[in-house]
């Protein structure tokens, strides 16, 4: 969080398809740290889809680019724990935290697509997934603390003193990899990166409570964060966990007006806009794909038996428990089509005003620790995001007004988790 009980908010970078990416990347990096957002965010496709003629940029490489014109904002990369190694991932977070001096933060997700493309033959099921994916986190955290404090040192004559016997290798042998380490970079400004899941099934929500710092999750009502926000705080503190940990990050899918009559008409706009059959294919994929919307009348409600056990699922298990639950509830296809433009992330609109009471209502509950928000290439969008959200939010003192350290993560206000002082893995 940004400040003594405050909340934080990130970019959620996107890109100029009629510009260089990296210069319109650039440009935007450059606006969100004018307005003193905590961070940038990159999500990731492992595969051809929906992403349009720009494509889908590897997001480290992208943010290290980023780290170069910037000085102070945070650069979260989303990476699949699924599809790479826990020896890679450390050297590539490790070197980013060095490239950005200590503004690097991991968004792992375990992905529920892509394989296709790493000749993993069918996807691993969630469970397995997230074995892989905790794994994967016990290794990468071990290599990260494998230098003891003091292990390098400046000498007299300035250059730097490696000191052999504290660094440790981690002898790593478990179900998924062998890594014998130690870490072959120094250690991290940070120490460790800020480390984010994103994931809200039950085996993603278990991960998350051990250990992310962040949790970024899919969380369309307050109903659903209040649930949510409980669950995985209970199991983290069952683990020994700080209370108030995992923070909480949800995306904010806003729709500004200048007057709350002038968002309603944005809105219906964009209802009107939407094309239902092409809308059946997105529906299908938010419940889990194996759905066969193409003949259902759009003005009823989906039948039970259409709708998919969510434990059985292999794929978005969080989207389809939110989806599901929303066809139960009486929506009809046509409702659930346009439920599905925000792919079930929050979503609001109104004056900025009225969007600032929506975010300080989840604030005060206690659901709601880092925010992404969107918009800033528009300059009237700008202007309503920062001139008018933000202003009012930080007004509100639930945003801070400017950073308060040289790190990511003494901006949220996240302390450095205890080092991994058993060097040995079994």
């Amino acid at each position: 969080m940004t400040g003594a009980g405050g909340t934080s908010e990130t970019y959620d970078l996107a890109i100029d398809p009629t510009r260089s990416t990296l210069d319109t990347a650039v440009r935007v990096a450059k606006l969100a740290e004018a307005a003193r957002f905590d961070a940038l965010f990159t999500a990731d496709l492992l595969r051809f889809d929906a992403q349009g003629a720009i494509g889908s940029q590897e997001p480290l490489v992208f943010v290290s680019a980023l780290s170069q014109v910037t000085s102070r904002i945070g650069l979260i990369a989303t990476v699949s724990s699924t599809f790479h190694h826990p020896f890679n991932l450390a050297r590539l977070f490790g070197t980013l935290d060095h490239v950005s001096n200590g503004r690097a933060a991991w968004n792992l997700v375990t992905s529920s697509i892509g394989e296709e493309n790493f000749g993993a033959g069918e996807l691993p099921s969630p469970e397995e997934r997230y074995a892989r994916a905790a794994e994967t986190l016990d290794v990468v955290n071990a290599l990260w603390d494998s230098w003891e404090p003091g292990a390098l040192t400046a000498g007299a004559d300035g250059r730097a003193v490696l000191h052999r016997d504290r660094v440790h290798p981690i002898h790593h042998s478990g179900r998924f990899f062998t890594v014998t380490g130690p870490l072959n970079i120094p250690p991290l400004p940070q120490r460790r990166p800020v480390q984010i899941q994103a994931g809200q099934s039950e085996a993603g929500t278990a991960l998350g409570a051990r250990y992310a710092e962040i949790v970024f999750t899919s969380l369309p009502t307050l109903d659903h964060a209040l649930d949510f926000t409980r669950k995985i705080r209970d199991q983290a503190r069952s683990l020994g966990r700080a209370d108030g940990l995992p923070l909480i990050f949800s995306s904010f899918h806003a729709t500004y007006g200048a007057t709350e009559e002038e968002a309603k008409r944005l809105v219906r706009e964009k209802r009107e806009s939407i094309d239902f059959e092409r809308g059946r294919t997105q529906l299908a994929d938010m419940l889990g794909g194996g759905v066969d919307l193409s003949e259902l009348p759009l003005d009823a409600p989906l039948p039970e038996s259409l709708l998919p056990d969510v434990a059985s699922v292999n794929r978005r298990r969080g989207r389809v428990d939110i989806f599901t639950g929303y066809a139960r509830q009486g929506y009809t296809l046509r409702e659930l089509i346009i439920a599905a433009q925000d792919t079930g992330h929050w979503a609001a609109a109104g004056t900025p005003e009225q969007l600032a009471d929506a975010v300080e209502e989840r604030f005060r509950a206690g659901v709601l620790d880092v925010i992404s928000l969107g918009g800033l290439a528009d300059p009237r969008q700008h202007d309503f995001v920062v001139n008018g959200l933000l202003h009012e939010l930080r007004k509100r003192k639930i945003v801070a007004a400017d950073y308060t350290g040289t790190t990511l993560r003494e901006n949220l206000g996240l302390e450095l988790p205890a080092r991994d002082t058993a060097p040995v893995r079994v």
